[in-house]
């Protein structure tokens, strides 16, 4: 989809600047891509970490940032984008020196709360629940991330380990988590949910397509292959080709450990009722992120009993990327 609005006479040059962890690169990805849809655009990924001990410092008082970061990293040097998009901690002090590097050519975009003012960038994309307000914030809900229909149809094609559109239905996408901030799964709440998991399997005769995380407890992980491995058409740790968007891209419903905001703003991007299974700890803000998704139509709290409903996806990221080409056009319009 292109918008006549937003086209450049030449491609958007745009970096995405991470420390290369996959959540977070998946977001900034997420929304360059959300971009491409609707201009040209050149995309350049960076990978960056902050050294010590620099690292130990709050990211908004890092010095010289282009030197302080590890020999590994990519280079930070001209020609200088015309859309930064970072996200994650090593991005921040990059993003705050790019509109003086590039003379105010950059155009400067950071996902999360930066936890400085957002007055440092162009455009600030937080999550909604982290309650952050200014006159250049955009909040969503949840995360910016890479699904679409497109590309979820393309990952059932290509996913060889087997031929999951032929799997009995309803099939059911099981997103496993693990240790956060406040949450995580004791090897009792797995075994907890591997058991409603798995009596829904026999009730509806379905498939279960279930994958974990990096972030799964080895006492977790012992619990659900012991105890939900054995009901799973799919059943995937790390090893092999990762059917993650090729479940979603089939499944019926969609269920998502609590911990995650990431797993569950994909879910929701399907348009697939999506059901919140609970784990250990307090959720904190995640509870007003559900609180988002319920309003929407998107989630509800499983407690054993499948329902299903529709609503439309959720496409925060397309919104996101709409808002950041109206800044930039603006911008380049007044300058």
């Amino acid at each position: 989809m292109r918008s006549a609005g937003y086209q450049p006479a030449e491609p958007l040059n745009v970096w995405i600047v991470t420390d290369g962890r996959a959540g977070i690169e998946a977001q900034a990805l997420g929304l360059a891509e959300a971009i491409a849809r609707r201009a040209p655009i050149s995309l350049t990924t960076k990978r960056v970490r902050i050294r010590t001990p620099y690292s130990w410092l709050p990211a908004g008082f890092v010095p010289a940032p282009k030197h302080a970061l590890t020999i590994e990293s990519d280079p930070i040097q001209p020609p200088w984008p015309d859309i930064f998009i970072g996200c994650g901690r090593a991005s921040i002090p990059l993003a705050m020196g790019m509109r003086e590097w590039s003379n105010g050519k950059s155009f400067v975009v950071q996902l999360q709360d930066p936890r400085v003012n957002p007055r440092e960038f162009d455009v600030v994309i937080p999550p909604m629940h982290d309650g952050l307000e200014g006159q250049n914030v955009l909040p969503i809900v949840g995360a910016c991330n890479r699904i679409t229909a497109e590309r979820l149809d393309r990952a059932v094609s290509e996913y060889k380990s087997a031929n999951l559109e032929e799997l009995p239905a309803p099939r059911f996408a099981i997103l496993i988590g693990g240790k956060s901030k406040r949450q995580d799964i004791s090897a009792d709440r797995a075994r907890e949910i591997s058991h409603s998991l798995a009596a829904v399997q026999r009730e509806t005769g379905g498939s279960l397509m279930a994958t974990l995380s990096r972030r799964t407890s080895q006492a977790a992980r012992m619990q659900f292959r012991t105890w939900l491995a054995p009901h799973c058409a799919v059943f995937y740790e790390d090893e092999g080709a990762n059917p993650y968007p090729a479940i979603l891209g089939v499944a019926d419903h969609i269920f998502v450990t609590a911990d995650s905001v990431n797993m569950a703003t994909e879910a929701a991007a399907t348009g697939k009722p999506v059901h919140i299974i609970a784990v250990d700890g307090q959720l904190g803000k995640l509870a007003r992120f559900h609180q988002s998704l319920a309003r929407r139509g998107c989630a509800r709290p499983f407690n054993g009993k499948l329902e299903t409903w529709s609503y439309p996806p959720l496409l925060e990221t397309d919104r996101a990327a709409a808002a950041v080409l109206t800044a930039w056009a603006a911008r380049t319009r007044a300058n």
